[in-house]
């Protein structure tokens, strides 16, 4: 049975009370259930969130060389973080970037990612809905070469 994570960074555990215009107002925890009814049996389903980006980066060398899957919204870090860019290109296991708004339709600053060179692949301004397609580029065994 493959074993896929989602880490959050910071700011996403305020999902469904911060900016609902923007990020919805339904919370990860709830959308996160509702994951784990959508998969069921075909995979083993974790969460991590944290604000802080060395426990990112913690989680991320904990499970990059066991799991089969990483699903990572790093928030803000996604703009400025060189050492969680440096950690997905050290660890084995494919990486996902997804981010529930559209950054490039947001301020000039959010349109660069240091993750994606990095990551298998990028789901942007789908809402929630891009952990899903994440999550399902795994359970297919997709990537860029086909």
């Amino acid at each position: 049975m493959k074993k896929i994570i989602i880490i959050n960074g910071p700011n996403l555990n305020l999902l469904g009370k911060r900016e609902p215009t923007v990020y919805g107002t339904q919370s990860f925890e709830s959308y996160f259930e509702s994951l784990k009814e959508q998969f069921g049996g075909a995979i083993v389903l974790e969460y991590f969130q944290s604000n802080h980006e060395g426990a990112i980066i913690d989680k991320l060398h904990e499970v990059g060389f066991s799991y089969d899957g990483i699903v990572l919204n790093g928030g803000a870090y996604t703009h400025t973080s060189i050492a969680i860019a440096d950690a997905i290109a050290a660890i084995n296991t494919a990486v996902v970037e997804v981010h529930i708004s559209n950054v490039y339709a947001r301020e000039a600053f959010r349109h660069h990612s240091y993750f994606s060179a990095n990551c298998k692949g990028l789901i942007v301004g789908l809402g929630l809905q891009g952990y899903s397609l994440a999550i399902l580029s795994f359970v297919l065994g997709t990537n860029a070469n086909g």
